[in-house]
């Protein structure tokens, strides 16, 4: 009965996690972390964070790289980008990836922790350079960790570890003020404990050594990898004097405008408030509309986007339509605004740009205009 009970279970699991998936248009962009578990270790296969490098260190995706997905776009200190609307010149993406590991065969499974923004950062960057293969995983490092049974032993482990440390410790105030007749089993009590810690740290070195996320540095050898002019994605890019044109549309026409631009930041950037040391202003593009970046994540399941029904509603709300062009942008544009367009590809919508260099190239355009 129990086994017929867990079959169902099982079956039922599987059923609801098959219907989230096919929800989604393209649900190819994403890949689940019990798809992604099986491919940890390929050769052919390469999982790169979109976090930043301290939080890297602090647990990654054993055998992964780390690139920053605030550190994909290039620009200068006024934020001019030489190569817009590429993320970077094409020497210099080549050089980047190569040095990562990177080769043009591999599968790139992009992720962070959870939220969506910098694993999408990452997608946006290969995407539009044209690579083959490349994934988003839904839920990201978080995930992962649920689905590794080795980490549940850790965890189970760490936590009898904390309960007979604090067991001991608090032995040893009772020893102070101990009778001669208290005394000998306490200290009994506390070298057993002693003993018990002893094993459980041995146990937990073992168990590290089967981790699927582990602490430390990237340890990577460079490869070749190579950009084809004419594999590069356009359509899924943008630069400011394209957006400049759908905003002077959008400023005309109001709703009837053929264009959005999405604003996903929060609203103390939105107002200028808020803004990054490198750059000369704070606001935001004339005619924007506002959807935070965390309408579209799921914070509360842990995964990088809700269901498509769920997020459909958002863009209705909005006029976020199919028929319209696009654009999204927050900071750097790896990042929150990539976290719009791969929802939106995500939905089927076709003509979706992240405009790359966002608001650090805007701000800094003393020519273009700005609102607060």
């Amino acid at each position: 009965m129990n086994r017929l009970l867990t079959t169902l279970c099982l079956a039922a699991s599987l059923s609801a996690a098959n219907v989230i998936a096919a929800d989604y248009v393209n649900k190819n962009i994403l890949i689940s972390a019990d798809e992604a578990v099986k491919l940890i270790g390929n050769p052919k296969v390469m999982f790169v964070s979109g976090d930043n490098e301290d939080i890297y260190k602090l647990g990654h995706v054993k055998g992964s790289v780390e690139m920053y997905a605030h550190h994909l776009h290039h620009s200068e200190i006024d934020g001019e980008m030489h190569c817009a609307p590429l993320y970077r010149c094409v020497d210099d993406a080549q050089a980047l990836i190569g040095k990562k590991g990177i080769s043009n065969d591999m599968t790139i499974i992009a992720y962070d922790d959870f939220k969506g923004p910098n694993a999408t950062g990452v997608y946006s960057f290969f995407d539009s350079f044209g690579h083959k293969n490349i994934k988003v995983l839904n839920g990201g490092r978080a995930a992962i960790m649920a689905a590794d049974p080795a980490q549940k032993e850790y965890d189970a482990a760490n936590k009898d570890l904390k309960a007979i440390n604090k067991a001991q410790k608090d032995d040893k105030e009772k020893l102070k003020k101990a009778t001669d007749a208290e005394k000998a089993v306490l200290e009994a009590s506390i070298a057993k404990a002693q003993s018990d810690m002893t094993a459980l740290k041995t146990k937990m070195a073992e168990i590290e050594t089967r981790l699927m996320v582990v602490k430390g540095d990237e340890s990577v050898t460079a490869k070749t990898y190579k950009i084809d002019p004419k594999k590069i994605k356009y359509s899924v890019i943008a630069d400011k004097i394209e957006v400049k044109h759908a905003m002077d549309d959008i400023l005309k026409n109001g709703k009837k405008s053929k264009f959005v631009i999405i604003d996903s930041r929060g609203i103390a950037e939105i107002i200028g408030e808020r803004k990054m040391d490198n750059v000369a202003r704070g606001g935001h593009i004339p005619g924007s509309t506002f959807i935070e970046w965390s309408r579209i994540s799921d914070a509360d399941k842990k995964l990088s986007f809700k269901s498509a029904d769920e997020i459909q509603k958002v863009y209705d709300s909005y006029g976020v339509t199919k028929d319209k062009t696009v654009y999204a942008y927050c900071q750097v544009g790896a990042g929150r605004g990539s976290e719009h367009i791969t929802a939106l590809q995500l939905l089927g919508y076709k003509n979706v740009k992240v405009f790359t260099g966002s608001w650090d190239v805007w701000g800094n355009d003393m020519n273009l205009p700005i609102k607060r």
